[in-house]
């Protein structure tokens, strides 16, 4: 019977410690590494600027009270035309220039102090019409 009730040794444990100071050490490893580690350059094929001809954008002005101008400059940056048109004949005179040049894009100018409502339709009634090149117009902040 003495047999049957004997003390068994300690259980064999493992120490977990030894290994969590390989994992701190290899995380520092990494952290420290990975700044360092350049992403891999892509050399993208340059083109000469005769290659792709400047398409002036068209402007649409947004006032303060809602009234809607639209500006067309030339290449060098001058006003070329600049008249006062309503919503409804917008999206007619857009499309008929164009017609005349594909690429056109149209910029939204709003004043300062606009509602962005009234910016927000200008440019929904354009994209609702299929024009698809709209973006809004931002004046670099002066440091």
């Amino acid at each position: 019977m003495a047999a049957l009730h004997r003390k068994r040794g300690p259980m064999h444990e493992i120490n977990v410690v030894p290994y969590i100071d390989v994992m701190l050490v290899l995380l520092v490893i990494f952290m420290v590494t990975a700044p360092l580690i350049t992403p891999g350059v892509i050399d993208l094929p340059s083109v000469g600027k005769a290659g792709a001809p400047k398409v002036v954008p068209m402007e649409i002005i947004v006032r303060e009270d809602a009234r809607l101008i639209v500006r067309e400059r030339d290449a060098s940056g001058a006003i070329v035309n600049e008249q006062p048109v309503t919503r409804a004949a917008l999206v007619q005179i857009v499309k008929q220039r164009q017609a005349k040049n594909p690429d056109l894009a149209v910029l939204i100018a709003g004043d300062k102090n606009v509602r962005y409502e009234a910016v927000l339709n200008v440019m929904d009634d354009l994209r609702s019409q299929s024009i698809a090149r709209v973006g809004l117009q931002v004046k670099p902040a002066q440091r």
